[in-house]
């Protein structure tokens, strides 16, 4: 790394020492955020890592260290705080070096990450307990959607018995696609509970290091570094996402793949696969359809001008459309109708961080129970619009994606961020890894507000959510987390919520805010969009 300082200084290719010194920092905590995530995963079971003994082939425990409720928290406290620290000075540098060093182009260092990341238990929730005793579910011959984990097979199961509280009684909330890549970790790793996590690991991590790559065939060089710093090698994202072990992270990838196969295939056999690529995402998880939202506007908003332009818009539009509809449908029509069922019960539901839930408590003992929740409800949707349309007009799509497909494709996923994190912060229920879509759509935005933004809320989730089970904690640890998540984290969430629809009324977006880029794009290229 200092050879890599010391040429900076004399090439050109890293400006000033004193920009140096704040990518050597940044290094620094990068590296101390993620050993001490990776700390916690090679470790012993533990408040934020559920038990997933015995290993059989898999990894097992690598370290021999036990740590206590409440030196786990305050580890995954500091590698998050840090994390989000490294993210702050990586935005900063990212517009004076639009490439990172060689072995980020070369796939060196992500590929030593993933092969750590595949050596850990997952840890920060046991959602991944879940996915794979509903994969199991679906291997042994029932419907996932209907039945609970903890009463498949008389509670016997090797897997499905070890779901933990509160969703031993819960069929799967979670699309078809997503559950047969659950049916697929379960087919290749069972019966063991441990081996069917790491299969399930395997597709994360491959998703990830393919989130990477097809945002890398979708945008220009210009915006590489933006990605390694927003995606590959941000520290909230692998822990929470990556070393999480959620299914977010698969949905996300299969939103940037959608994108980068029309920005390398034109026309409509390109917007065709794109549709059923955005079908794939939202069949993972229903709420990443807002993709399908975002590709069909970009193709309107950089039409071009003319009856040609119109038409050609409205034929992608009309193939991503049947892509769309063909692979769902075919997906749903699998899956049954009862892949609803659980959804449409908990679409009320409220979680402890957000603003939402001390307006809850407030109108419960006079509202009633179903009215208050769905004032709420309504509330949060208009709420969501609002905060849309403020970032839609005070962003725009990265300037140095211009002309044809990379403009298109810098279009699409500007509009994913936008539409992606209005709805993370006004949604009633809500949790970390919920963001991973706006994280992998961001290094299409110009740099501006929206990063400070994005970043405000991931770090305050994150740490609101630490260590992220509801069992193994001792009452004092209990105490301290839950008091951050019930009566710190909901004002912090309103404060960032008004600070974007402050942002509407002064219109203040910084960089990324309304201003033109300096340069005319070429001859024949649409104005990037603004609002």
């Amino acid at each position: 790394m200092a050879a890599r300082l010391s040429r900076s200084r004399t090439d050109g290719s890293g400006g000033a020492e004193g920009e140096s010194r704040p990518e050597a920092v940044r290094w620094v905590l990068v590296a101390a955020s993620l050993a001490l995530l990776l700390l916690v995963g090679l470790s012993r079971p533990n408040a934020a890592q559920p038990d997933l003994a015995p290993r059989g082939w898999a990894p097992g425990v690598l370290l021999p260290l036990g740590l206590s409720p409440a030196a786990v928290t305050a580890v995954l406290w500091a590698a998050y705080v840090l994390g989000a620290v490294a993210v702050l000075l990586g935005l900063r540098g990212a517009s004076a070096r639009p490439e990172g060093p060689r072995g980020w182009r070369a796939w060196r260092v992500p590929g030593v990450l993933g092969v750590l990341a595949l050596l850990t238990a997952p840890f920060g929730s046991a959602d991944h307990v879940s996915y794979v005793a509903y994969g199991r579910i679906l291997v042994s011959g029932g419907n996932p959607w209907l039945e609970a984990p903890a009463a498949w097979a008389g509670g016997t199961d090797p897997v499905t018995s070890r779901v933990e509280a509160p969703w031993t009684e819960e069929p799967s909330v979670y699309g078809p696609f997503a559950t047969l890549l659950h049916g697929l970790a379960a087919w290749v790793g069972g019966p063991s509970l441990r081996q069917e996590v790491w299969v399930w690991q395997v597709v994360v991590v491959l998703a990830w290091l393919g989130g990477r790559a097809a945002l890398r065939a979708a945008l220009p060089p210009a915006q590489h570094r933006r990605i390694d710093v927003l995606w590959t090698l941000n520290p909230l994202v692998l822990g929470l996402g990556v070393l999480g072990a959620h299914v977010d992270v698969v949905a996300a990838a299969l939103v940037v793949a959608a994108v980068a196969l029309t920005a390398h295939r034109a026309g409509s056999l390109g917007a065709f696969g794109t549709g059923a690529l955005v079908a794939a995402a939202a069949s993972t998880k229903v709420t990443y359809g807002v993709a399908l939202v975002a590709v069909l506007g970009a193709w309107w908003l950089v039409r071009g001008d003319g009856p040609l332009g119109r038409r050609r818009a409205l034929q992608r539009c009309g193939a991503a459309l049947l892509g769309f509809v063909i692979v769902a449908g075919a997906l749903h029509l699998w899956a049954g109708t009862h892949v609803f069922d659980q959804l449409l019960r908990s679409r009320q539901a409220v979680s402890l961080a957000t603003p939402w839930r001390p307006l809850l408590e407030v109108l419960r003992p006079d509202l009633g129970e179903q009215v208050a929740r769905t004032v709420v409800t309504v509330s949060a949707a208009v709420l969501a619009v609002a905060l849309a349309a403020v970032l839609l007009r005070v962003t725009r799509p990265d300037p140095s994606a211009a002309g044809g497909r990379p403009r298109w494709a810098a279009t699409a996923l500007w509009l994913v961020a936008c539409l992606s994190l209005a709805y993370s912060l006004a949604a009633p229920y809500s949790l970390p890894w919920y963001d991973l879509l706006v994280w992998v759509a961001l290094p299409a935005v110009a740099a501006g507000a929206v990063d400070l933004l994005a970043l405000a809320r991931l770090t305050v989730m994150s740490l609101a959510y630490v260590p992220g089970r509801v069992l193994g904690m001792t009452p004092e640890v209990e105490s301290v987390t839950l008091g951050l998540r019930r009566s710190v984290a909901p004002w912090l969430e309103l404060a960032l919520c008004l600070a974007v629809l402050a942002l509407g009324v002064t219109g203040a977006g910084g960089r990324g805010g309304s201003e033109r880029p300096s340069e005319p794009p070429p001859a024949g290229t649409p104005p990037t969009p603004t609002r």
